[in-house]
This record gives structure tokens, C-alpha cells and sequence, in this order.
């Protein structure tokens, strides 16, 4: 089952993104204290969210100085989302998305929004496009899981396999992150 991209995820995770703090403190509410931080330091530390459109288009597209990240959003009550399904329409977008980023030199990351998870994390990361040679996002992609591919090519998400996004955020704000000088 191809996992449903509603708007309504799309916009919980716009809504996080840009650091909304009613979206921040009503999604990190039943999170354990130590995950909370990093959504908490998005009030401060926001992305500029753009919801995509069309056909085959990015979900949405989060912006910083540093990043640009197109993102794809799936949701699904299930454990995994094979692209197989709706006539293989996912794999057909899989591909764009990974030639629309290949030739700009991005990253495309799909996030996976786990349906009816209580106390605990609900959002993973996965990339979906080869990492790049140089460069911040490099360091960042080292440690995000891929978007897997059966035997036959098509596509794959585990949810239990994805980076939970507190741990995406610490990441990006540790690549981010200005060095404090410590005083002689």
C-alpha cells in the first residue's frame, strides 16, 4: 500500500518546520522530555516551508541558509509504504525526484508520517537521491537511511528503518551550528 500523502501531514510538517509553536508544543506534547529540544529550537530556528504543486511535484521544499530541502510526505497506519501500488505512480515519481535533484546538485528526503503512533515519534526521514560528493550535505546524508528498493526496483519504506526527525534536526543544527569562541 502506497502510503496517503494528505494535506493535512503536509501541513503538520509545514507547520513544524517553520517552527509554529502551537504546532511545535501540540506535536512535542507527548514526547519524552529529551526529544522535545529539538522542535522547541525550531521557534527559533525556522525553515522557510514552500508546499509544492502539480503532478509528480515536491510536497513541499524547506529552505535555510545553509539547506535547501524538496521533500515528499507519506502517510500511512501500515509499517511499510511499497510504491508498487496506486499503478506504480510512486516509483514514477521516485524517479523524477531523483533526476529533478541529480541535475541541481540537491538532495530529495521523504518523510514518512506514522499514523496512530501515541508517546512517541511519528515523523522519518529517508533519502531518496544519492548523496552528494562534497559539500555540508554530504555529512548529513551519511546518516540518513535510503529509500530501499525491492528485488523488482520498486520502492520502499520501513518506518522503523527511517531517521526519526528530532534526531534529522539535531543533525542539521550541528552542521549549522556557529563554533563558540572560547575565551584565551
Amino acid at each position: 500500500m502506497v502510503g496517503r500523502g494528505s494535506s493535512a501531514y503536509e501541513r503538520e510538517l509545514r507547520s513544524l518546520l517553520e517552527g509554529d509553536p502551537g504546532a511545535v508544543r501540540s506535536y512535542s506534547r507527548a514526547l519524552p522530555p529529551e526529544m522535545r529540544t529539538p522542535f522547541e529550537r525550531l521557534t527559533d530556528e525556522p525553515f522557510l516551508v514552500i508546499r509544492g504543486a502539480g503532478s509528480l511535484g515536491f510536497d513541499l521544499v524547506a529552505l535555510r541558509r545553509e539547506f535547501a530541502f524538496p521533500l515528499e510526505v507519506k502517510a500511512s497506519s501500515e509499517d511499510v509504504i511499497r510504491f508498487t501500488a496506486a499503478s506504480g505512480r510512486a516509483d514514477q515519481q521516485l524517479a523524477a525526484h531523483r533526476a529533478a535533484v541529480g541535475r541541481v546538485g540537491l538532495i530529495v528526503l521523504y518523510a514518512y508520517r506514522r499514523l496512530g503512533r501515541r508517546n512517541q515519534e511519528a515523523w522519518r526521514i529517508f533519502l531518496a537521491s544519492p548523496p552528494p560528493e562534497q559539500g555540508m550535505l554530504r555529512f548529513l546524508c551519511r546518516r540518513l537511511p535510503p529509500v530501499n528498493t525491492t528485488r523488482e526496483g520498486h520502492g520502499i519504506l520501513r518506518w522503523e528503518e527511517g531517521l526519526p526527525l528530532s534526531r534529522f534536526l539535531d543533525q542539521v543544527r550541528f552542521l549549522t551550528e556557529r563554533p563558540v569562541a572560547v575565551p584565551a
